[in-house]
């Protein structure tokens, strides 16, 4: 294991490591360098052979590829891509995502995070591989007393001259990776001044490598970082409720009273098991040696993100490319014509008489002075015969003006169809023509976008694997109880959050709110515009709804969601007012403060009169309609004694007496069976 070698045993096989990928890779990223220099830098697109050949001639540069590779930049500014941390099985756990989120957020904002986002994307566009670093730092290093750390996003500039990961690492994200180096250079003297090593007095055999290490203008440092298997005791112990809870050899050195004070609690050991974890060790080195042992960083991954524009392995070597390196030679061509037809046009197009010398000696210098005085008229010497009689003799003959070979112009136009099919007809979405469909434009639009997904296709991946990044080295570094960490919201208002909070549950167990040490989550990405886009964007569907709908209250909560989106100067009170109205309609979930002054806000409120008044309206009528069940049934009561005294009647007179009061009794049981149904249709009053 790295940790058992010495510092000489490491240097040496770091550098055999990194000319191992070096010579595999570097004709690749040769190119990546030379086709970021070929769309940016003014006179590179003639830089090789082809100077050489037009030297001594116009050499004009007509840079389209330039533009093409910033609309894709564009295009990717104008859609953000963002993280979302959700749960890996499913489980009701979005408050501490949600609280990772807004970290994750903070982190990015407070580490200009964009810079380093869009420094990769422009190097992976235009050269095919771009990458930045993620960092561990003290919060505030000027106070001695803070061991708090924060996350840093950090750009990484030339990636393709200094990030190498190991050849054996294929995914893309080199999520496999076992190793990585990024180079940077330094002054002799500065590297001298901070290192107190001398280049002379490195090993000989260093410079037989092929990389050079050190030269007259630079010496080269690397960080290495190198994924390491560490081992590690899980100790498992049960309460007395039957729950378990795991424990790491390291939580017992943090706090030596832990075994006791789990035993306090009634905990027993049930068991423990030898693992093997994943960590990352980052050295300094130089050519010469080990220049520091920075040991074991947070987390559990090597913090750097590649991101590549487009990417194969061809011969088991890793390729990439951005958006320039197939049109160079149509737009060398390009350039070429456009140079040569200037030449052409920058010759005389007049046609000038050819003489013999003796017809304009001691003339020369009218003649040479013509094309600036413009005289009005020319002398010649005459020019006698044998006889030495004067002959009339002209000019012999007259020069061409230059005319544009055929070729060339057939050539041009080849050469401007080939660079639109190249980079992509981008003129399309700007030919935009009156009385044209919305779906027409947005179906250019989309066929625009396509030239670009897979360099943002590519970017989320990349981002992605920013997430993984950041939340292991989050789990590790924000676990001190009761600090108090920014939040930053999807729309960017500001919070804040308290780690390890505890709380009492309603079975009286003790919990840790926002305990990052728990947050096991996977990572997803979402891509979408902007987020002043996607406002403008929402506040124009909301105004579109409410002019079809129909009910008041849904029109006022269209209405408060349309100003909460508004953007313009001075209205994020407006906006707070109406959040908090449409909290109070139960149309948005409120936070945890909201609700505690909503419950706050319940608690203090006046009784309203209008309510207490229909409340007591509405008593009353059940009341009534109590009322009127009770003398229902007081009166088939009494119809039943009624009935049941005419029965024993009945049983002392005669037959014919009997029957006149059987239909008596009918009368009567008719007369009382119709009052229930008038008591009723009453309730219902």
């Amino acid at each position: 294991m790295a940790e058992r070698l010495t510092k000489a045993q490491i240097h040496e096989t770091a550098l055999i490591q990194f000319d191992t990928v070096q010579e595999a890779l570097y004709q690749e990223r040769k190119q990546c360098l030379e086709d970021r220099r070929f769309y940016s830098i003014a006179g590179a697109q003639w830089e090789g052979n082809l100077a050489d050949q037009f030297k001594n001639k116009p050499k004009f540069e007509v840079n389209k590829v330039h533009l093409a590779v910033i609309r894709i930049i564009n295009e990717y500014r104008n859609n953000r891509i963002s993280v979302n941390f959700i749960s890996r099985d499913g489980s009701d756990n979005d408050d501490l995502a949600e609280k990772c989120n807004g970290l994750y957020r903070s982190d990015e904002q407070d580490s200009c995070a964009e810079e380093a986002y869009d420094n990769a994307f422009e190097e992976a566009v235009g050269g095919g591989f771009g990458a930045w670093r993620l960092r561990a730092e003290y919060e505030d290093e000027e106070d001695e007393d803070s061991d708090y750390q924060r996350v840093r996003i950090e750009p990484i500039y030339d990636a393709d001259s200094c990030v190498y990961f190991d050849l054996d690492a294929k995914r893309q994200d080199k999520s496999d990776a076992t190793f990585c180096f990024v180079i940077t250079s330094m002054s002799p003297k500065a590297y001298m001044d901070e290192w107190g090593d001398d280049p002379d007095t490195w090993n000989k055999a260093v410079t037989d490598t092929q990389y050079d290490w050190c030269t007259p203008d630079a010496v080269y440092v690397a960080e290495y970082y190198k994924v390491v298997k560490v081992k590690d005791t899980v100790y498992v112990y049960r309460g007395l409720d039957g729950a378990e809870e795991k424990f790491k050899e390291k939580d017992f050195k943090d706090d030596p009273m832990l075994e006791d004070n789990l035993l306090a609690r009634g905990f027993d050991l049930i068991r423990k098991k030898n693992i093997k974890c994943k960590r990352v060790r980052k050295y300094i080195l130089s050519g010469g040696k080990v220049l520091e042992d920075c040991g074991f960083i947070a987390g559990k991954h090597i913090p750097i993100v590649p991101v590549y524009g487009k990417r194969w392995f061809i011969d088991n070597i890793e390729r990439c490319m951005g958006h320039v390196r197939l049109c160079k030679d149509a737009q060398r061509l390009k350039n070429m014509q456009l140079s040569k037809l200037g030449e052409i046009s920058a010759l005389s197009s007049t046609q000038k008489p050819v003489l013999l010398a003796e017809q304009i000696i001691g003339h020369e210098q009218m003649w040479a002075e013509d094309n600036l005085k413009d005289y009005p008229y020319l002398l010649i010497n005459k020019v006698l015969d044998a006889s030495g009689q004067p002959v009339a003799m002209g000019a012999t003959s007259y020069t061409q003006p230059p005319q544009v070979p055929p070729a060339m112009a057939a050539l041009m136009q080849v050469t401007d169809v080939d660079l639109k099919e190249i980079l992509g007809n981008q003129e399309a979405g700007e030919e935009i023509q009156s009385n044209i469909s919305g779906k027409a434009i947005e179906l250019i639009q989309t066929r625009l976008d396509m030239q670009s997904f897979i360099y943002i296709s590519n970017m989320s991946k990349a981002i992605k694997r920013s997430g993984e990044i950041w939340l292991g080295m989050a789990t590790d570094i924000y676990v001190e109880e009761k600090r108090v960490l920014k939040t930053v919201g999807e729309q960017g208002e500001i919070s804040n959050t308290e780690l390890s909070k505890p709380t009492m549950t309603d079975q009286g167990e003790i919990e840790y709110e926002s305990d990052l040490s728990k947050a096991k989550f996977d990572v997803a990405v979402d891509v979408g515009p902007t987020s002043a886009s996607r406002k403008a964007a929402t506040v124009r569907a909301l105004t579109g709804m409410m002019q079809i709908v129909q009910d008041p209250q849904t029109a006022m909560v269209l209405t408060s969601m349309a100003m909460m989106n508004m953007e313009g100067e001075g209205l994020s009170d407006t906006r707070a007012y109406f959040r908090d109205q449409l909290v109070k309609m139960g149309a948005i979930k409120p936070t945890e403060e909201e609700q505690q002054e909503l419950m706050a806000q319940q608690q203090n409120q006046q009784p309203d009169p209008q309510a207490l008044y229909l409340q007591a309206e509405a008593e009353k009528s059940q009341a009534l309609a109590v009322k009127a069940q009770a003398d229902t049934a007081l009166t088939m009561a009494k119809s039943k004694e009624i009935i049941a005294k005419t029965a024993a009647t009945l049983a002392n007179i005669d037959r014919e007496d009997q029957k006149q009061l059987f239909d008596e009794a009918e009368r009567l049981g008719q007369a009382v069976s119709a009052q229930p149904q008038q008591v009723s249709e009453y309730e219902g009053l």
